[in-house]
């Protein structure tokens, strides 16, 4: 076995031998000048978003901060963590939220959204509706999150569960509110600019409503496919490897500041008559119209940044 001295001594063997100490002190010298030129900017960049978020969340959320702060520290940290999310979807992605009034504060409601590759909007929406109407929603997320550490004071603090049909319908037997994407990962590997809903034949959120005895809110933000994409090539690869693993390895990029607009539809009432595959398909086809009436497909994402100059939603001369 090697001893730590001689790791060491063939360490140092291989910087003696491979490695020009002086080439690298003037090619470091040589390339100061330029990454001086492109770091300092960038870190100029950063700071002046900083100081936007410190100073949106101040104008905006100060009085709901002060008042979080004489409650317990989960509800001063859960408006804290929202104060600054709301920042940052403004910010980066001018973040709106279109039918708030739909939603009717003093009863549970069952919230069911199109999930993007990284459900961004969710958290922003989240975030918007305990602001704004003192709600914390809470969320289903995939068990794989729970894995990870650290996981569990946000999953406490901010409510987020595993979905089960059982917890699921006690939290909104409760009065609570709750979130679920039925197509969930898959979904969010899967789908592609066109939006197209993958539930399958996921049925979990519709018993929920049934058995719980509540409406059904259908929401959608466009250009959320643009924010966050999943890679196009290798699909029937990963779709084998998810099949087997049920792990999300289909690579995502982007983090592009698109204009994200949520929209929230009308309420779906509870009616006991209907089974739950015929609740799915009710729910499904109503969030499926919210996409055609405010989505332009295929998602484009220079369509979507230029929707941050000028968006069509506010042109006087919209048809209506």
């Amino acid at each position: 076995m090697f001893s730590i001295p001689d790791l060491w001594n063939g360490v140092e063997n291989v910087v003696v031998d491979y490695i020009d100490v002086h080439f690298t002190l003037w090619l470091s010298w040589l390339l100061m000048p330029l990454i001086i030129t492109f770091l300092l900017p960038l870190v100029i960049v950063v700071l002046l978003y900083v100081t936007m978020s410190i100073l949106y969340v101040y104008k905006i959320h100060r009085v709901r901060l002060r008042k979080a702060y004489d409650a317990d520290w989960k509800e001063a940290g859960t408006k804290v963590v929202a104060a600054l999310w709301d920042a940052h979807g403004w910010i980066w992605h001018g973040y709106e939220v279109v039918g708030l009034e739909n939603i009717p504060v003093d009863q549970p409601i069952l919230f069911v959204y199109y999930h993007g590759a990284i459900p961004i909007d969710l958290y922003y929406f989240l975030s918007r509706v305990l602001l704004f109407h003192s709600k914390l929603i809470h969320t289903v997320a995939d068990r794989l999150l729970f894995k990870v550490p650290g996981w569990s004071v946000i999953s406490d603090v901010l409510k987020v569960i595993p979905g089960t049909v059982q917890i699921c319908s006690s939290i909104l037997k409760e009065g609570n509110m709750l979130a679920i994407s039925p197509g969930g990962v898959y979904e969010a590997q899967f789908s592609d600019s066109y939006y197209r809903l993958l539930w399958k034949r996921r049925l979990g959120f519709a018993k929920v409503a049934l058995d719980a005895k509540v409406s059904i809110i259908p929401i959608f933000t466009r250009n959320i496919r643009e924010a966050f994409r999943t890679i196009s090539w290798g699909r029937r690869f990963w779709l084998r490897l998810y099949a087997a693993t049920r792990v999300p390895f289909a690579p995502i990029y982007g983090g592009f500041p698109v204009k994200l607009k949520t929209f929230v539809g009308k309420p779906i009432p509870y009616d006991g008559t209907l089974t739950p595959e015929q609740l799915q398909i009710k729910v499904a086809a109503a969030l499926e119209e919210l996409i055609q009436e405010h989505q332009k497909v295929p998602g484009s994402i220079m369509r979507a940044l230029w929707e941050r100059v000028y968006d069509a939603d506010d042109s006087p001369n919209k048809l209506t």
